[in-house]
């Protein structure tokens, strides 16, 4: 995990715009380069390191002897690297991961270099050459990035939106800021007069396509066999080595640990692989909330079963007040079940960096998007639309669920890693029959459950354990996070405020309090950037007015059963 900057087209002095790429300093807490390009003047970068492969040559932007015109800042790790330097002969200069893509874009282009990686990833690649600059994302988007091109020609690239609010221009008026799409690439032209202009953008990657590179042992082809036996063993082996390839680092990893389905399945194959891969520590588990919280029960009951080494953060809805308006800050959304559902992620994020020496955090994002994990595809009209939601809601990680996940971790200098996102994993997932991957007997994700039935993997009442909302799963069970923000809430805003609102936020108005609230301490740090969220994430199917589970009448936490 790192964070990159860039400015193609500035007429400004670029030490003076340097200033800029500082605010995601968070991102690389290990080391900082800033550099102007040799005989470009107007063009630089700005990279800000955090050291997790090749801790002597990994420093960006990245060069090589065999092609001098190419300079490159990524963030990101290319997992299947080493299978395609060996496929393709080709001969390295360092051993970083990135590198691939220099020697992939030289021989074969853009498309089909972006094509060719199995990993997560942002990158700006400039073709001196050529004068051509490259921008591209990853499938889903785990990995950040957003653009601001102005109509005269001027184009800034960074890691989070922050780093491009104070980027001085020509034009008169704020240049909008943008996130780059996932799955996709740009391509633009630098003229001559150090100017730019987009000339293609092109998707690489969509969450439905079978993936082209290399393919792991076990599952040659993602086939049309669908009887059960076959489709669970394929999960297994496929999840097993969406695992594995994330295991590549020179740091010490860690995991987040809920005691929910996804997070145990994700620490259980982490501490089994550790072992298997004899790495020289015992991998540690992270889990967040009251004493009493269902989920810092659950997630011990999983510490135990795999042998991890635990460690449990004390959470207070006081403490999680008081940290909002740095969530905020660093989220860069008013979504309200993001911002809600951040605040524990940050907190133990912070626990993580103060306390501890992992930096490779694992994690179970992406699951109840895949699998249809979410409460209300209880609700799903057919298996048909479920499925459609469920590819709705994948495409849109990058504004909600894999937001939140990347910027709590990234604010305090950690890299998350998210196996269920694994592109050949989900590929697979998304090619069942519809009526697979429905709720069964009143069990939401059934057949991901029923693949780890019998391994001993987790104490059988964690594989059938019942998503809960993350207000009941991390606090009291007398006195929910839910309920606690609310009442803080009810004394800041006013019925006469909320009223206003429609004026105040004319573009996605809040339509409760909490809305408001939220909202109210975003404009503050990003007034005008109110697109970065372009709809709130609500739930389907359901007359909802609120995101959270605990609102729905079919939501049944555990401590009602």
């Amino acid at each position: 995990m790192c964070g990159i900057w860039a400015l193609f087209g500035s007429d400004d002095c670029l030490a003076v715009q340097c200033c800029n790429a500082m605010k995601i300093a968070h991102r690389g807490p290990d080391a900082f380069r800033f550099e102007n390009v040799n005989g470009f003047t107007n063009c630089c970068f700005g990279f800000h390191r955090l050291a997790i492969v090749d801790q002597l040559y990994g420093m960006q932007p990245l060069r090589i002897k065999k092609f001098p015109y190419l300079w490159l800042c990524y963030n990101g790790e290319i997992y299947n690297y080493l299978r395609l330097k060996e496929h393709f002969q080709f001969e390295y200069q360092t051993k970083v991961d990135g590198e691939i893509l220099l020697h992939l874009y030289d021989r074969f282009g853009i498309k089909e270099m972006a094509s060719l990686l199995d990993g997560v990833f942002a990158f700006i690649l400039l073709d001196t050459a050529n004068r051509k600059v490259f921008l591209g994302r990853d499938t889903y988007g785990v990995r950040p990035l957003f653009k601001m091109i102005t109509d005269d020609g001027f184009l800034a690239v960074c890691s989070e939106g922050k780093g491009l609010t104070q980027v001085k221009h020509s034009m008169s008026t704020p240049a909008k800021i943008t996130p780059f799409p996932p799955g996709h690439f740009e391509v633009f032209d630098l003229k001559l007069t150090g100017k730019v202009e987009s000339v293609q953008v092109d998707c690489f990657h969509n969450c439905t396509d079978e993936p082209r590179h290399a393919t792991y042992g076990g599952v040659e082809k993602l086939g049309t066999d669908f009887e059960l036996k076959t489709v669970k063993n394929n999960i297994r082996i496929l999840f097993e080595n969406a695992v594995r390839k994330r295991l590549m680092a020179h740091r010490r990893i860690g995991c987040l640990l809920s005691g929910g389905l996804d997070s145990s399945l994700v620490a259980a194959f982490l501490v089994k692989l550790a072992k298997e891969e004899q790495l020289q520590y015992p991998i540690q588990t992270f889990a967040i909330g009251t004493e009493d919280s269902p989920d810092i029960i659950a997630a011990r009951k999983v510490a135990a079963h795999i042998g991890s080494e635990h460690h449990e953060v004390s959470f207070t809805p006081e403490e999680g007040i008081h940290a909002l308006e740095e969530v905020i800050f660093h989220l860069e959304s008013y979504d309200i079940t993001t911002v809600r559902a951040s605040v524990g992620m940050y907190l133990i994020s912070k626990y993580i960096r103060e306390k501890t020496d992992s930096v490779v955090i694992f994690s179970g994002e992406g699951s109840d998007e895949l699998t249809q994990g979410y409460i209300y595809f209880h609700k799903a009209p057919s298996p048909k639309a479920a499925c459609e939601e469920s590819v709705r809601l994948l495409k849109e990680l990058y504004l909600f669920d894999v937001l939140r996940a990347d910027r709590t971790t990234a604010a305090h200098g950690l890299e998350l890693r998210a196996p269920f996102l694994d592109h050949r994993f989900t590929a697979y997932y998304l090619s069942l029959p519809e009526e697979m991957r429905g709720p069964k007997d009143g069990v939401e994700k059934y057949l991901l459950r029923d693949a780890f039935r019998d391994m001993n993997l987790l104490p059988h009442e964690i594989l059938w354990r019942r998503k809960e909302a993350f207000s009941d799963g991390i606090t009291s069970i007398k006195k929910s996070w839910y309920t606690s923000l609310q009442e803080h809430i009810e004394s800041e805003v006013s019925d006469s405020q909320l009223e206003t609102a429609a004026k105040l936020f004319p573009i996605n108005p809040p339509t409760t309090k909490e809305g408001f609230y939220i909202r109210q301490i975003f404009d503050k740090s990003y007034p005008s950037r109110c697109e970065w969220t372009p709809h709130y994430w609500m739930p389907q199917w359901i007359d909802a007015t609120d995101p959270s589970a605990r609102t729905l009448s079919i939501y049944k936490p555990d401590k009602d059963q």
